[in-house]
Order: structure tokens, then sequence, then C-alpha cells
């Protein structure tokens, strides 16, 4: 806490947010009469959990020059939705600029908002690249019109801009909600999340020893959140079906300094395996291909080839590689070609992370009842996440699908988890369908599930009742007054300022053959 607070006032983090003065909450909420910045958490059993305050609407003035049009970025509306939690604008999000940006200018920053299509769909109507004109006459100025999220100064040209892949576009001076930006601050020590992703962790319960399953871990929050409960003992699988994402999981945990994560590319719906024995298939073959080398050409190089250490030693044509076993010696011969190749395969490392090598393990799943604990973390709607500028894409009947999958998912959940261990489920909506409507769904079709009161308890009951939807022909059960006290609920009708956000925590019972 006193090291954020000594970089915030060393590097100005708060931009201009008041009130930085360390204080303490009680349970209620209550604080002294100034608002602080960064505030420990008052919940107990969040102990090692802060808050950063942030401050707005503020009114901006754009137009600081009558006389010239203003100077503008228009960026995606995922972009502008981490540009309002308090990052930069970065390059891949930045969808049109004006003509003559050049690096050093002033900027405003727009948003484009997803606009209906003749097709009865959505889209954005901006093609990246796209140069604005600054004028009413533009023929994309109503779609951005009042949707201006700050400004800031370029980090570089327009050509730049899009000619490169990443880096920071805009450095944001100025924006409509503040709050700091904690890019690259205290890298290991803090990381980011919302309150209900942490409670969902803590809820879960996990203890040193254990064999945790994380079914759909991206980024990597909870997935730390539950090693460093463990106390780095006992083992963390980290699961999720894309390779960049398995990558940020990995990347994260190293940069924990957490030993106990395995990450592994697999679709949450593949997790049971279909064999007797689960395998596990590594980087493509069953060898290590990682290859380093010193940076001296001129002295040998120790290799790894297929796992083993070795020495190269290199001429004008090839590179020697002697390999020792301990129950046979051989030699083989790498080209210095081959060599090259093997390298430029090292994507990512080993970089400040350590972590050489741009591939990942795949699993062909996991043997049923062989994790203690599992948390299924679904996709959803994500009609919680705040800010949301944007969510006309959902109807009733993509919502009905939202939960179609994640009842599949939970089921594999189900067949993981051994008798007597803990299952927690969780989405980012409040889309009840999807949640009070899960729990139905779980509790009516496996007897041997019941739900178990949580801790720490931060979020509000759930929905009880039912609903009719699609003209009466479909009745949507949610849950008791009993049921409703022991699942947790964060939303506008939540005391606590969050995410919308839903946590229920099942105990397994013995299962029926």
């Amino acid at each position: 806490m006193h090291k954020l607070m000594d970089l915030v006032c060393e590097k100005g983090l708060s931009e201009g947010i008041n009130g930085l003065e360390i204080i303490e909450q009680n349970a209620r909420g209550q604080s002294h009469e100034r608002s602080s910045l960064i505030q420990k958490c008052p919940y107990a059993g969040l102990e090692n959990v802060l808050f950063v305050q942030g401050s707005g609407p503020h009114v901006l003035q754009y137009n600081s020059q009558p006389d010239q049009s203003v100077k503008e970025i228009v960026v995606s509306r995922k972009c502008a939705e981490s540009v309002l939690r308090g990052a930069q604008v970065y390059v891949p999000g930045v969808l049109a600029c004006s003509s003559h940006v050049e690096k050093g200018d002033k900027v405003a920053v727009s948003v484009a908002v997803e606009q209906p299509v003749k097709d009865g769909g959505w889209a954005v109507g901006i093609t990246r690249g796209t140069v604005l004109q600054g004028l009413q006459a533009d023929a994309h100025y109503e779609e951005r019109k009042g949707l201006y999220i700050g400004q800031g100064i370029a980090a570089m040209s327009r050509s730049g801009i899009f000619r490169v892949l990443h880096g920071i576009a805009v450095e944001m001076t100025e924006r409509v909600y503040k709050l700091p930006s904690f890019n690259d601050v205290l890298e290991g020590e803090i990381f980011l999340q919302n309150l209900p992703s942490v409670v969902a962790a803590c809820v879960l319960d996990p203890q040193p020893g254990e064999r945790i399953l994380d079914m759909c871990a991206a980024p990597g929050g909870k997935t730390t959140a539950i090693a460093i409960l463990m106390r780095d003992k006992g083992e963390v699988v980290a699961l999720d079906r894309s390779h960049n994402k398995v990558m940020d999981i990995l990347k994260l945990a190293s940069e924990m300094d957490l030993n106990c994560i395995k990450a592994y590319k697999l679709d949450a719906l593949k997790s049971v395996s279909k064999t007797d024995e689960a395998t596990i298939v590594g980087m493509a073959d069953s060898h290590c291909e990682a290859i380093k080398t010193l940076a001296n050409d001129s002295d040998p190089c120790p290799v790894t080839v297929d796992g083993k250490a070795t020495n190269v030693v290199e001429d004008s044509s090839t590179t020697t590689v002697v390999q020792s076993d301990k129950n046979q010696e051989s030699k083989r011969y790498v080209s210095k070609a081959e060599l090259r190749k093997n390298l430029r395969r090292m994507k990512n490392g080993p970089g400040r992370s350590n972590y050489s090598g741009g591939r990942v393990e795949k699993s062909k799943g996991f043997l049923p009842n062989s994790f203690d604990r599992v948390l299924l973390d679904a996709p959803c709607s994500a009609l919680g996440l705040r800010p949301r500028l944007f969510a006309g894409e959902e109807t009733l009947v993509s919502l009905k699908t939202h939960a179609r999958y994640q009842r599949k998912m939970f089921d594999q959940a189900v067949k993981l988890v051994r008798p007597g261990g803990v299952i927690v489920y969780s989405t980012c909506t409040i889309n009840p369908g999807e949640n009070e409507a899960l729990v139905r769904y779980a509790l009516g079709t496996y007897k041997f599930l019941s739900l178990a009161s949580q801790h720490p308890k931060v979020g509000g009951p759930g929905i009880v009742g039912s609903c009719e939807l699609f003209n009466k022909t479909y009745t949507e059960e949610w849950l008791t007054e009993h049921e409703a006290e022991l699942v947790q609920r964060f939303d506008p009708s939540s005391p606590v300022d969050t995410i919308g956000f839903f946590i229920a925590k099942f105990s397994v019972g013995e299962k029926e053959d």
C-alpha cells in the first residue's frame, strides 16, 4: 500500500485525483471526510485486497482553439471501456484518426459504438485507417457525437499508428472518468481485479496440497489468486482454448513467481478424458525444442536437444551437437539453418518472465473425480461488466444459448470433481437465466450436489421465483428463498459498487454409479 502511494506521489498516477491520504474503512464503509485514492478492503477474509478509488464524470473542453478543427482519434468500444477504467490508448484499438496528426499533438479521443445495419445486425461502420475531417459534415460525425471519453497526447504520428502492430498510440492526460493507470506498476506484486473476482477465488477456499481446476482461466487473475491462497503448494490446473490466452496465464504466473500453476490449451467442453488414461501432449511432440545460446558465438553453446543438455561447437559450415546419455553416447549434427529456425520459434522468450518459447502444452482431458475443487468462471453474456458501452447484440435467444453452453460446461465440472469436493460457479452477468437458472438445473439434475454457505459474503442474495418467456411457452425456474441466501449476486440492487457478478458454491456428496 505504501509502495503504491509513493508511486502515486512520484509519478503522478492520480492524474489530478485529490485526497491521497492513507485511511482504513470499517465494515460499514465509514471513513474520514476526505476520500482516498487507495484504501484497505473493509471485508473480513480479504486482507490482501486494496481498493483504488476513481472520480467522475468530469466535463472536459475539447475546442481550446476555436479557429481550428479538433484533431481526434476514434477508438473501438472495447478500447474505450478500458480507457474509462484507467488504461492508455493502444494501437490495436485505434479505428480512425484526423489527418496530419503528429507525435506530441493534443488529440480528442472518441468511441465508435455499434450501430444497427440493414441486415438486422450491428456494426461499427468505420474502416480502420479512416481519415477524420473534424467537421459536422463528416460522415461519422453523428456516430461519435457526445461519445468523447477524454483527450491526450499522441505518442506517434498517424502513419505510425496504422503501420505498427503494438504500442501506446495516445497517452491520456484528461479523462471523463479519472483512474490511475497501473501499466508496468509493481509487476509481480499486484494484479488488478474486480472485487467479485477476488471473492470467487476466496469462496473456493483452496487448501495447500490440493489439486484445483480452473476451467476457463484466462487472463489468469483467479488462477494466481488460488495459487496464492494455497501458498503455492499443490497443483492448480488452468485451461483455456486460446493459445495466446494460455501464454498470458503462464506469463502472469511467472511474474507472480508461482510454481504450482500448470496451464493447458483445452476447450472446457472437452475437459473429461474420453480414454482410460488422460494424456498430455506437449509442445507438438514429446521432446523439448527450446534452444539456448550464449551471446558470444565463438564460444561453445549449451543446447537442450530432446530434453538433454549438450554442447555446441560451430565451424564455418555446421554445428556439431554432442549429446550425452547415461546409457548411450551419440552424436548428431545440426546445421546453422536449423539452429536459426529453432531460435525463431522462440517468439516470446525468455524475456523478463523467463518463459522460453511460444508454444503451449495441449491436454486431451483429465480423469473423472481427479480434482479436489473446480472453479468454473463460465463464458457468459457479460451484461455485468462496467463500463459497458453497448450490449445490443444480446437477445432472449442468444441469452438462452449462453445458458445451454454453460450447462454443458457445468456437466464437465461435475464429472471432474471428486466426492467430498467443491464446485464454484461464477459469471460476470446479471442475467438470471445464466445464474439462478443454472443453480436450479444443477440441483435438479445432480441430487448429490447441495448449495454451501460462502465466505467472504459480500454480495446480495439471489433472485427468487420464476419467469415465463417466449410467449409463455418456456418457464425459467430460479431459486427458493433459502437457496437465494446461499448465493452471492452483485448487481445494481447490491449495496456494493462493483461490476455485475454471480457466485454459487456447491458441495459434492457421494456420486451415484
